[in-house]
């Protein structure tokens, strides 16, 4: 397959995913802690929240134009600089070129999410009984956090790889 048509496809699969859910969420379920549906006991649930900060709510509470800045304009030059460096840089590894492609389009489906809806809705919640325990999230963020541990494990392989190949030499 030819290789932009892959990040082209990766993207708009991650960003399809996220936006299907959403609105899934947005038309089947109570917002807010009402309307909570234990999957596995307490541990999984899904509880719509509309957040207008990032990652758990953090910015929520900033002035319109400061959220403005960091919430879409900064993320979206951000976005746009990483699809010119997947697209051009053309030794990236596979699992690094998924990896990005996750975080893209995982970043993108929540810059629509406040383009449109001025907030990001929000519904995985997961505790593991004091062990583990998230904010709501979202698939886009699950994107965005399966992308980021791509990309370590891709560095740790590669360096790795890297000083095998020093040592035979």
């Amino acid at each position: 397959m030819n290789r932009n048509l892959f990040i082209t496809l990766l993207i708009i699969f991650n960003i399809a995913i996220d936006q299907i859910s959403k609105v899934i969420v947005r038309s089947t379920m109570v917002k807010g802690g009402k309307g909570q549906i234990n999957v596995i006991k307490d541990y999984f649930q899904l509880i719509w929240v509309e957040n207008k900060g990032a990652f758990l709510g953090m910015g929520s509470d900033m002035n319109p134009t400061l959220r403005l800045i960091f919430l879409l304009i900064l993320p979206t030059i951000v976005l746009g600089y990483v699809i010119y460096y997947i697209i051009k840089t053309k030794e990236l590894d596979r699992l690094s070129l998924v990896a990005f492609c996750c975080i893209v389009g995982g970043g993108v489906a929540n810059v629509f999410d406040r383009i449109v809806f001025g907030q990001v809705t929000d519904f995985f919640f997961i505790d593991l009984g004091g062990v583990f325990r998230t904010g709501i999230f979202n698939v886009a963020d699950l994107s965005v956090t399966t992308g980021m541990i791509m990309l370590l494990f891709s560095g740790l392989f590669n360096n790795k790889k890297s000083k095998e190949v020093v040592q035979e030499s």
